[in-house]
């Protein structure tokens, strides 16, 4: 191919694929929303803010919706059966789009996920919402790792961190307005509208992003080698930490002995399905790819384990409705976007490193600041300041690990390197929430539930408890300190060349 010299533009033949090229790249310019990328970004982009508004308003509805069920005994199986069907579904996403592409998955997922909504909102009894719970699951763990699969292949390597951004910018509105709406919706249409409509809202950006998906990252990452098979290895230790994780959860609700035998079997299935699906030299932070593997498992755990308990402890300790609880968490929607928007601009590139080190310092201390209000003297609204803080350094750190774990990823290595970034997550989450319940039960919070219905009413804060809080929120402000030391580590230091002689 015959390509062009600066000056040369008089003497040498005009090769059109350069020319086309460069109408490529130019086109490119335009971001995320240029010409090439628009329908696919608008698509994809939508699909997440109707999964962040479904994620965010079930919660509200979920205790009317068991409370009609009569399986209020069994709410907690609502949330875990969700959790432990994604694990598994995380890595099989990961396996078939690195053989196939991300297309199938993407699709098969979003069908599920609606599947999931419509079983669950035309539901009779309490075990056939769990069972739509976990087909729901099966949904949501196939399209995120699909999803970041089709970023690694549609988008150039610096249009990735403004995608990015966009993802997490489009869970601003739902963390907001998802919790009132869901509500409204509750009260004058009943809670099955909350599940049953969302499906058809998925058909128009699924009408635009399908056929870009399939123009732009369709098809095998080499399309010249041979088919790869899936890692049936993979896919049962995949059921392992799926099996293994909702033993755990089982365990961490019931502190009786007996208990000890489920908790038992979960860690025996656990911990050799996690060695095997995570980079080896995630545990002790080598580093490059397994750090920023565990730093996304260190931030997301420890924050999401704090935040748990946060509007418990304003509804039962400080006296607040659980809306006015709630809506002091809101502020950190519009923070996380900004902190994701932040390490997206280009100039920044060079600080990645530097900004996630100084997110995890942030998220730290918001978490350390939190239990203050449990002082009466301490005004309530610092909850909301030190939570915006804590979401603006979460949204840095998280869309840095996502930008990062795709440049360190080779093309078919995208979707098994992204399904071990949402299993760390994932696993995370409940491993610090069930450590994080257990110390909160033994310093006797569970009997703070007898007295929420005062709180709620109006009757003023019980006061009762406040040590069962502090156990939950200081040890992770120490975990996510942790996270400071490991975003440290997540840039492979390259060995400095040898003098010259």
């Amino acid at each position: 191919m015959t390509t062009l010299e600066p000056g040369d533009a008089d003497v040498a033949p005009v090769d059109r694929d350069a020319v086309l090229l460069t109408s490529d790249e130019a086109r490119d310019q335009g971001g995320v929303l240029g010409p090439t990328h628009r329908a696919l970004s608008i698509g994809i982009v939508s699909v997440v803010l109707l999964i962040a508004f479904e994620a965010t308003a079930v919660g509200t509805a979920m205790p009317v919706a068991a409370r009609e069920l009569h399986g209020v005994a069994l709410y907690a199986f609502a949330f875990s059966a969700y959790f432990t069907t994604s694990l598994f579904a995380m890595v099989l996403s990961g396996q078939w789009a690195d053989r196939s592409g991300p297309l199938a998955p993407l699709a098969t997922g979003i069908s599920a996920f609606g599947a999931g909504l419509l079983l669950s909102g035309t539901a009779g009894t309490m075990w056939l919402f769990i069972v739509g719970r976990a087909v729901q699951g099966l949904g949501g763990g196939l399209v995120i790792v699909a999803l970041y699969v089709v970023v690694s292949r549609a988008y150039p390597e610096r249009l990735r961190p403004a995608i990015m951004a966009a993802f997490a910018a489009s869970w601003v509105i739902p963390s907001v307005v998802g919790p009132l709406a869901s509500g409204t919706v509750t009260e004058h249409l009943g809670w099955r509208w909350v599940f049953v409509a969302i499906p058809a809202l998925v058909v128009l950006p699924l009408a635009l992003a399908l056929p870009a998906i399939r123009r732009m990252a369709s098809g095998p990452a080499d399309p010249c080698a041979p088919p790869v098979a899936l890692d049936r290895r993979r896919i049962r230790l995949a059921f392992g930490i799926s099996l293994g994780a909702g033993l755990l959860q089982y365990a961490g609700q019931d502190l009786r002995p007996l208990s000890l035998l489920p908790a038992a079997a979960g860690a025996a299935l656990l911990v050799p399905a996690v060695l095997g699906l995570l980079p080896d030299g995630t545990w002790r932070a080598a580093r490059g790819l397994p750090s920023v593997v565990l730093l996304r498992g260190v931030s997301a755990g420890s924050f999401i384990a704090a935040e748990s308990f946060v509007p418990l402890m304003l509804v039962t300790q400080r006296g607040l409705s659980p809306t006015m609880a709630g809506l002091s968490l809101a502020l950190g929607g519009a923070t996380w976007a900004l902190g994701s928007y932040i390490p997206s601009r280009p100039r920044m590139e060079p600080y990645r490193e530097r900004l996630m080190a100084g997110g995890m310092v942030l998220v730290a201390v918001a978490i350390a600041t939190v239990p203050s209000v449990l002082i009466e003297s301490v005004p309530v609204w610092t909850v909301a300041i030190a939570w915006g803080v804590g979401c603006l350094g979460m949204g840095a750190v998280i869309a840095s690990t996502s930008v990062l774990l795709l440049k360190l990823s080779a093309p078919g290595e995208a979707g098994a390197n992204s399904a071990a970034l949402q299993i760390s997550d994932g696993l995370s989450n409940v491993l610090l929430l069930a450590a994080g319940g257990a110390a909160f039960a033994a310093l006797g919070g569970g009997a703070v539930g007898g007295h929420t219905a005062s709180a709620v009413s109006g009757a003023g804060a019980t006061g009762s408890h406040p040590a069962a809080f502090a156990a939950v929120f200081l040890p992770m402000a120490a975990v996510a300190l942790l996270g400071v030391w490991v975003a440290t580590r997540v840039n492979a230091r390259v060995p400095a060349p040898l003098p010259s002689r």
